[in-house]
């Protein structure tokens, strides 16, 4: 269709305003007439040498023999009077390579042609749009939109039912009313890679060039920490994509993944004078592409409609991925108010995959709000007819500054994710109730806030702000930093006010981070900083649940096997942290290998003072009943740091870390000799293993704490509190050993550090027996010596041990 070519009458303006004056005149005066209306001929008016005819519909236009060049022909519908395809047309001469299309462009009986004037509005009735269920709706509605684009008006159309069958890539570049319009996509016609509809920008991608004196500069300046790069000050109002195809990073792990990584890649937005939205991430020794996006300087809303596909895309394998929606490539682009589902009676029994009923594509400021939409179906009972990969009810990439809010998208484990996208930055997610939300390669800032994540949970991988707040998650994991990506977290996390209600009776995990010992081309980690306040864990759909529940599970090592940096965060705080539903509560952690890892500051220790590079608090934490175990075995507890005392950390590299644990029950702790400082107030201490092969390379306080063990029978000691830079127990309380369950007061001197009437070790002031144990004193007439009670009272560790 060549609708520019289309001539332009020298008073188009002037008839236009006249035509549209005289449409009420001319329309009142066919109504009246019915017998004009049978006819089908056209009544004229006439004005400053402009001829006007009305027609009933375009039938009646397209047989009238005696249309004029120049003249204007007002229809008052398409088919018939007030079906809302009345329109204003131009009548012209033919134009050499321009076809009719019954819909802008009409041919008419006498030879000429009828061109569509621009009104303030278009509709898909004034193109011929029928909605019958039979025809290919889609045509009349792609005309539509390219007329509308043509000519920068709004699309308005506020109801009907239209289906769209083999018609793909309806382009939309203006604003958009559908109100309670239907749209019914027959899948049976998709094809890969080619979307529905595509909302795009009338503005074209520019290469950027720059001189080599202002590409060094360039390279210079961008790396983290960046706000103003002056050389793309002239690029103001425009997404900024660098990408390095040389330097490859994000290489994924697994078998079927061999090869897969992605170019060293940023994208950015520039406001005036070069000064750049969109944190970046990493540094750049040269690029390949520099490209600009000019970003429209208005809001693109489409507002309404609701969409039934028939979930029925062909082929027995996938083979790729296909899209039944929108591909939305436009920034500034607002999408409200509409509902996706599959056709009544209709289930999805496709076996390809799905890359987004929306899809965001090099994108800046894009808000979809107050839509339903359905993930796809993917893990079905039948192993045949399993999607073999994943398939999405929302996908993207390279996205900055994107708002999800008010989307309602879940299901069952049947189902895959709704959000599948890769490089996503400043991610935000709002009153949503979601089933999954993933981002498999660099998503930069996420923000989920008042929302509900069903069964997939939340997946992802890359580094700045990850905030989770007031949300629960109907699934066995929290946040889950995808394996194959590295299992990493560049960045702080923050998540207050949060739920989690499992979906197995199995292993639960607030942070997950396993990565294979593989180099992935960047630094990989859980997180640089961890903060997790009021958070409730709900087994109440469980309450015989046994499976355990893990604050943190991370990697089992601390350098790969290449030697690739491995980082660990340097600031973990849990506090407030419950179990409603059971009895059993929490494990915090296990870290066996802190004698590697690369932290922003380096610890130290020389035998008389650790030098801590790393916080760790937890406060008013449910913890769990560690099992009994014997006394000298390997202990399974809360919080395992190191593995043995011989261990020697790398110079300059390495976890030191300052523990504090206040108001927690039931506190085990293996230590392993590594090295720490580690501060216990106001807590039930169940065991502590503080030496393994050489003691703590640090110091051990016990403030305010009651020691009450639970232990299988056994002969060796049961706490081990050798500290080198001093053990100190102030205000503590010693119970009796529990003993295959039973109290044994009889076991006491097991504990080894306060031996009755025998020993005190370690630094101590008030230390206290417990009544039972006092009433087992009492009972065996044993008397405590002066000499012990002395002890009790303060114990100095240079003093002897022994009560003289």
């Amino acid at each position: 269709m060549n609708t520019d070519a289309t001539p332009r009458h020298p008073e188009a303006s002037i008839q236009r305003r006249k035509a549209l004056a005289l449409l009420g005149l001319g329309g009142l005066t066919v109504a009246s007439s019915s017998t004009t209306i049978a006819q089908q001929t056209g009544e004229k008016e006439t004005t400053s040498s402009v001829e006007i005819r009305t027609f009933p519909n375009v039938a009646a236009m397209r047989t009238d023999s005696q249309l004029q060049e120049g003249w204007i022909v007002c229809t008052l519908g398409y088919f018939k009077p007030a079906d809302g395809g009345g329109a204003i047309y131009l009548v012209t001469a033919p134009v050499t390579g321009s076809t009719p299309n019954d819909g802008d462009f009409i041919a008419l009986a006498n030879g000429k042609h009828a061109s569509l004037q621009p009104d303030t509005l278009v509709n898909y009735h004034m193109f011929g749009a029928k909605g019958d269920g039979k025809s290919d709706d889609g045509v009349q509605i792609k005309l539509a939109h390219a007329f509308a684009n043509k000519h920068k008006l709004p699309v308005i159309h506020h109801s009907g039912e239209y289906w769209i069958t083999a018609t793909h890539e309806i382009s939309i570049a203006t604003s958009v009313e559908w109100g309670n319009t239907i749209f019914h996509i027959n899948e049976k016609f998709s094809v890969p890679t080619k979307p529905r509809f595509i909302v795009r920008s009338l503005l074209s991608n520019q290469t950027i060039k720059l001189t080599a004196e202002q590409k060094t500069k360039f390279l210079e300046k961008l790396r983290p920490g960046v706000a103003v790069l002056p050389e793309m000050a002239p690029y103001a109002n425009c997404l900024v994509t660098v990408a390095d195809s040389n330097d490859r990073i994000g290489f994924r792990s697994g078998d079927e993944y061999k090869g897969q990584s992605w170019a060293r890649e940023e994208l950015f937005y520039v406001e005036e004078d070069g000064r750049i939205l969109g944190e970046i991430a990493w540094s750049f020794k040269d690029y390949t592409t520099l490209t600009a996006q000019p970003c429209d300087n208005t809001y693109l809303t489409i507002e309404g409609g609701g969409f039934y596909v028939s979930g029925d895309i062909p082929g027995d394998r996938h083979k790729n991925y296909f899209s039944c929606g929108f591909s939305i490539q436009r920034s500034r682009t607002v999408i409200r108010n509409q509902w996706q589902g599959l056709e009544p009676g209709k289930r999805d029994i496709s076996m390809q995959a799905r890359s987004g009923f929306y899809y965001l594509s090099r994108v800046f400021d894009v808000t979809l709000e107050n839509i339903r939409l359905i993930p796809w179906e993917q893990n079905r009972a039948d192993p045949a007819r399993k999607v073999t990969s994943g398939t999405y009810g929302i996908g993207g990439a390279r996205m900055l500054n994107c708002t999800f809010r008010n989307l309602t998208a879940d299901g069952t484990w049947l189902h895959w994710g709704v959000f599948g996208t890769n490089l996503n930055k400043n991610f935000r997610i709002e009153n949503c109730r979601l089933n999954r939300v993933d981002v498999h390669f660099h998503c930069w800032n996420l923000t989920i806030q008042n929302s509900t994540i069903g069964m997939r949970g939340i997946s992802v991988t890359g580094g700045g702000d990850l905030t989770i707040e007031n949300s629960t998650t109907h699934a066995n994991t929290l946040v889950n930093l995808r394996s194959d990506f590295g299992g990493t977290w560049n960045g702080d996390i923050r998540i207050h006010n949060c739920r989690i209600i499992p979906s197995h009776d199995r292993a639960v995990s607030v942070l997950y981070s396993k990565p294979a010992q593989f180099n992935y081309g960047y630094p990989i980690g859980c997180a640089r900083t961890l903060s997790v306040e009021n958070l409730v864990v709900d087994f109440s759909y469980y309450p015989k649940s046994t499976s355990e529940i893990w604050l943190m599970q991370v990697a089992q090592f601390s350098t790969t096997k290449e030697d690739a940096i491995v980082f660990f965060p340097h600031a973990i705080s849990f506090r407030n942290v419950t179990v409603t539903g059971r009895d059993k509560g929490v494990r915090i952690a296990s870290i066996p290998s802190p004698y590697h890892y690369l932290m922003p500051q380096a610890g130290a220790y020389d035998g008389n003072r650790l030098q801590t590079n790393c916080q760790m608090v937890f406060s008013h934490v449910q913890l769990e009943a560690i099992p009994e175990s014997v006394p000298g075995a390997q202990l399974s507890p809360h919080l395992l740091l190191g593995t043995k005392g011989s261990m020697a950390y790398q110079e300059e590299r390495g976890l030191y870390p300052e523990i504090q644990v206040t108001n927690c029950p039931n506190l085990c702790l293996s230590l392993g000799g590594s090295a720490a400082n580690v501060i216990v107030s106001d807590s039930t201490i169940d065991r502590i293993t503080a030496a393994n092969e050489g003691p703590l390379r640090g110091k051990l306080v016990l403030n305010n704490c009651l020691f009450s063990p639970r232990v299988k029978a056994g002969t060796k000691p049961i706490y081990a509190l050798d500290a080198e830079l001093g053990t100190h127990l102030t205000n503590c309380t010693v119970d009796a050993p529990t003993v295959n369950g039973t109290a044994k007061p009889e076991a006491f001197d097991q504990t080894e550090f306060v031996q009755i009437n025998k020993k005190v070790r370690y630094f101590q002031l008030n230390t206290a027996l417990s009544n039972q144990m006092l009433k087992h004193l009492k009972n065996q007439n044993i008397t405590l010596k002066p000499a012990f009670i002395s002890m009790l009272k303060s114990h100095h560790e240079l003093e002897s041990d022994t009560v003289s």
